[in-house]
């Protein structure tokens, strides 16, 4: 493969299950844990080091619980812990099957998992364990997405994956539209003034400012992908 590192960004709700919380019931379906953690080996046997972010979708998103009535920066940090809780799961999934794995969280919760210190992440990952970035940007107000994209450009990732429900990015939603186009290739303008919802338009800006390219894929899908032998978006 042509890529030395990369930064998987996996959302909370694939976590609960292939269809998301609502559709399983539950926070955390292990058949879904050890998919993700099945895909972040095969990549890592691949002679390639593999950074993760994990979003909290299938337990809380700060936006939705500032609308109940918290103070919207304490609802921020109840999602970054539930990032951090999805983190040690997977970890654990990975850890159990052989892999070195370490979680480095953006929050100190020094009990429970490391501190996120970008030379202790590019160690880790240097000596070939998965690290996964918890607790988001550490920040309030801040989505997985940018972290994800913040992380890939601290730790000099190759690219940035986002892998979803579909195999890239259409010119229409595929699930609407059967005469959706797929889109191989793409530029960041693209995605901006198409308004295309890939990413948060923080995440989009990062990469953009940065040169980080970013592919689109799906999810099962992510080895084929990265190695060029199943449909996936670059964009650039």
């Amino acid at each position: 493969m042509d890529y030395k590192r990369v930064m998987v960004k996996v959302s909370g709700e694939r976590l609960a299950g292939a269809e998301g919380r609502e559709a399983t019931g539950k926070i955390l379906e292990m058949v879904s844990l050890t998919e993700i953690a099945d895909e972040l080996i095969a990549l890592r046997a691949q002679d390639v080091q593999v950074a993760v972010v994990v979003g909290a979708g299938n337990i809380l998103r700060g936006s939705e619980i500032a609308a109940t009535g918290i103070e919207a920066a304490t609802a921020h940090q109840m999602g970054m812990l539930g990032i951090v809780i999805n983190a040690l799961a997977l970890q654990s999934v990975i850890e159990g099957k052989g892999v070195p794995c370490r979680v480095l969280s953006a929050l100190s919760i020094d009990n429970v998992c490391e501190p996120y210190i970008k030379r202790r992440a590019e160690r880790h990952l240097e000596k070939g364990r998965i690290v996964i970035c918890a607790a988001g940007t550490g920040n309030p107000f801040f989505t997985s997405d940018t972290a994800g994209a913040l992380r890939a450009i601290e730790l000099g990732a190759d690219m940035l994956i986002k892998a979803t429900k579909v195999d890239g990015i259409y010119d229409k939603d595929p699930a609407k539209h059967t005469d959706a186009v797929h889109q191989p290739t793409m530029t960041y303008k693209d995605v901006l003034v198409g308004d295309l919802k890939v990413m948060d338009g923080t995440a989009i800006a990062l990469c953009r400012e940065h040169g980080l390219p970013l592919m689109v894929c799906k999810a099962g899908e992510l080895v084929a992908a990265v190695s060029g032998t199943a449909k996936a978006t670059i964009v650039r």
